[in-house]
C-alpha cells in the first residue's frame, strides 16, 4: 500500500512527504503546497500541524505547532532580503501569502506571523539598509552573540548568549508612541534577524542552529530528535528505492514544467538519465559540492573521464532559470565563463552539466579559513572576470547582462583562471536597444541603485556590481562590515577613504603588505569609478585595460618583492 502510494508521487513530492510520514498516514497522501508569495521566492512547507514542538518564539508565535511554517516564512524573507535588500510583506502580500499556506484545518492566520507586516511605521518599513544604519549596534550584538559552533557545551553557552542579546535588543529610537510597545520591539527583532539571516543565506546549517536557539531554549528533546533523525533517514532510503521501482516499471508520473521544456529545438547536447546518476554515484552526498535555492550540484565523472560539476534542478519553479541557463549560455563560448556542457531532462527531473571549476568560487578563497589569494593572483582573478563581462557586453548577437556578478559565482579553474558562472538571470538587450526593463533581481549588495528605482537592465548594472567585487577582492570584506562598531556598507567604507584617508587602510590584512601601492591605488579607483553614477561608470573594456596596466606595474614590483602562491585550506 505503501509502495504504491508512494509510485503516484515525484520524488519532489516524496521528499517533501518524508516528515510528514512521521506524524499521520494521512499526511504521507497530502502534499503540502509549495509556498508561493508572489515575488519569486518559493518555500516548501512542512505544515503548520506536523508538529508542536517548534517552539513559539519567545511567545511571539501564538500555537506552537505554527513553529515549522514560521521557520520556512522567515528563511523566504531572508531569500528576498539577500536579493532585495527589503525585510517585510506589504498586507496584501502578506495576506495572498498565508492565503497560499494554509493547511489542513490549521489556519495560519491564527498563529501570528501577520504581524510581521510592513506599513505599520517604525521598523515594519525598514529595509536592511535601514536596519545596517539605525540599529547597527544591534546587529553586530546579535551576529557575534549567534555564531553558535562547537561542542554540546560550547553550544548551550553560546545559545544561551545569543537568546541574551535577542532579549536585549533595544529599539526604542526607532519605535513610535503605539500602545503595542511589546509587537513594535518584536517586529524590530525580526527586522534584524532577517538582515542577519540575508547575509549569510547561503549557510543554511548556521541559518538552522539561529532558529533552533531563538525558536525554544528547551532541550529536552533531543531523544525525539535523533528518533526522527533515524526514521527520516531509513524513509528516504526506502523511498528512493521505490521511486526507481516506479520509473523502471513505467509508472506514470505526474507531468510538471520541467517536461514542457521544449529542448528538441535547442542545440545543447543531451545527456541520458542514466548518464548522469552514473558520473554521481546516483547521486551521492560524498560528491555534493554546492547547493543553491535551484538545487544542489555534484561532482561528476563522464564515461570518458572527463570531470564535471552536474546541477540537479530540483525546484520546477526554476523553469525559467533553466531556459536561460540554456539559451543565453551554451551557444556563448569563451575562456572566462563556464562552459554548460549539455542537459538532462526526463520525467520530473532536470539535470545542467558543466565544465567543472575544481578550485571553487572566489567567495571560498576571499573570505574562507586557511585560505590565501596573493596579490598579484587576486589581479589575475580580476581581470579574467573583467574579461568575461567584456565579452558578455559586447556579444555579436546583443549585449548579455549577466545580472548577477558576486563572488559566489566567479568559479576558478585548475590554475585559478576565473570563469563567470550562473546565468539564471540574465537578459539580452538585443542590438537596436540600449535598455530593457524587468522586475529588480540579483543578491542585495551587489545591486545596481539606480537599477533598483528605475528597473533598467543595461551592462552599467554589471559594472557596478563588478565594482563591489573589486573592493572585496583588494579589501578581504563583505559587503557590510560586522567588524566595525557601527556595521557600514562596503561602499560607503572606501568611499570615506577615499575622501579622507588612507586608501592602504583598505587592503586587506592577510596580504600583510606584499603588493604595489601603485597597482593598488590603480585598481581602487577603477573599483571607485564602477560604482559611481550610472553614467560615469567605465564600460569593461577600460576597465580590462586599467587592471592590466595595474598587473604589469605589479609584476614589475614582483622581481624585488617575491609574492607568495595561492595556499590551499588543510584538508
Amino acid at each position: 500500500m505503501i509502495e504504491t502510494t508512494l509510485c503516484s508521487l515525484s520524488s519532489r513530492q516524496i521528499n517533501i512527504s518524508i516528515f510528514l510520514l512521521l506524524i499521520t498516514v494521512r499526511s504521507a497522501v497530502s502534499r503540502p503546497p509549495e509556498i508561493t508569495c508572489g515575488l519569486g521566492v518559493h518555500v516548501g512547507s512542512a505544515g503548520t500541524n506536523s508538529t508542536c514542538m517548534e517552539g513559539n518564539w519567545g511567545g511571539f508565535l501564538e500555537k506552537n505547532c505554527c513553529g515549522s511554517v514560521f521557520q520556512s516564512y522567515l528563511s523566504t524573507l531572508g531569500q528576498r532580503a539577500n536579493r532585495t535588500g527589503l525585510i517585510f510583506l506589504q498586507a496584501s502580500e502578506q495576506t495572498s501569502c498565508l492565503e497560499s499556506i494554509r493547511i489542513v484545518e490549521d489556519d495560519v492566520f491564527s498563529c501570528g506571523i501577520q504581524k510581521l507586516t510592513s506599513g505599520g511605521g517604525g521598523c515594519s518599513d525598514f529595509s536592511v539598509a535601514d536596519v545596517t544604519d539605525k540599529l547597527g549596534d544591534e546587529l553586530k550584538s546579535l551576529n557575534e552573540h549567534c555564531d553558535l559552533a562547537g561542542s554540546d557545551a560550547v553550544w548551550n553557552d553560546s545559545c544561551s548568549s545569543c537568546v541574551n542579546s535577542w532579549r536585549k535588543i533595544d529599539a526604542t529610537p526607532v519605535l513610535s508612541n503605539s500602545e503595542t510597545p511589546d509587537i513594535e520591539t518584536d517586529v524590530c527583532r525580526f527586522a534584524l534577524l532577517i538582515s542577519l539571516i540575508s547575509t549569510r543565506i547561503d549557510d543554511k546549517p548556521y541559518v538552522q542552529r539561529v532558529y533552533k536557539c531563538l525558536k525554544d531554549q528547551k532541550n529536552d528533546s533531543g531523544s525525539w530528535i535523533l528518533i526522527i533523525a533515524i526514521v527520516v533517514i531509513t524513509l528516504t532510503i526506502a523511498t528512493k528505492i521505490v521511486s526507481r521501482r516506479c520509473r523502471r516499471s513505467g509508472s506514470t508520473v505526474k507531468r510538471n514544467a520541467f517536461q514542457d521544456l521544449r529542448l528538441k529545438e535547442s542545440p545543447c547536447r543531451k545527456f541520458l538519465f542514466k548518464e548522469v546518476y552514473s558520473a554521481t554515484d546516483n547521486l551521492n552526498d560524498r560528491n555534493l559540492i554546492g547547493e543553491g535555492t535551484a538545487g544542489k550540484v555534484y561532482k561528476g565523472k563522464l564515461s570518458n573521464n572527463q570531470e564535471v560539476a552536474i546541477k540537479h534542478i530540483v525546484n520546477d519553479g526554476h523553469v525559467e532559470t533553466v531556459i536561460r541557463e540554456i539559451m543565453n549560455l551554451y551557444h556563448v563560448k569563451h575562456p572566462n565563463l563556464v562552459a554548460l556542457l549539455g542537459c538532462c531532462i526526463e520525467e520530473d527531473e532536470c539535470f545542467l552539466v558543466y565544465e567543472l571549476c575544481p578550485n571553487g568560487n572566489l567567495s571560498e578563497w576571499i573570505f574562507g579559513r586557511g585560505r590565501f589569494l596573493p596579490w598579484i593572483q587576486r589581479l589575475k582573478i580580476a581581470i579574467d572576470s573583467a574579461r568575461g563581462l567584456w565579452f558578455l557586453h559586447t556579444y555579436s548577437e546583443g549585449c548579455i547582462v549577466h545580472r548577477d556578478i558576486k563572488p559566489t559565482n566567479i568559479l576558478l579553474g585548475e590554475n585559478f583562471d576565473a570563469k563567470l558562472s550562473d546565468f539564471g538571470l540574465s537578459k539580452v538587450i538585443d542590438l537596436d536597444e540600449s535598455n530593457t526593463s524587468s522586475e529588480v533581481r540579483g543578491t542585495f549588495g551587489y545591486v545596481d541603485p539606480e537599477y533598483q528605482s528605475d528597473h533598467h537592465v543595461n551592462s552599467s548594472g554589471d559594472v557596478y556590481s563588478f565594482g563591489i567585487v573589486l573592493l572585496q577582492i583588494l579589501s578581504g570584506k563583505k559587503v557590510i562590515n560586522m567588524n566595525l562598531r557601527k556595521p557600514m556598507p562596503l561602499d560607503k567604507m572606501a568611499k570615506s577613504l577615499a575622501s579622507g584617508g588612507s586608501i592602504l587602510e583598505f587592503a586587506d590584512p592577510k596580504l600583510e603588505g606584499e603588493y604595489s601601492a601603485e597597482a593598488f591605488g590603480i585598481t581602487f579607483s577603477m573599483a571607485l569609478s564602477c560604482i559611481s553614477l550610472k553614467h560615469q561608470r567605465p564600460s569593461m573594456e577600460l576597465v580590462v585595460a586599467k587592471l592590466e596596466e595595474a598587473f604589469e606595474i605589479s609584476k614589475m614590483a614582483k622581481a624585488s618583492t617575491p609574492f607568495l602562491t595561492p595556499c590551499r585550506s588543510p584538508s
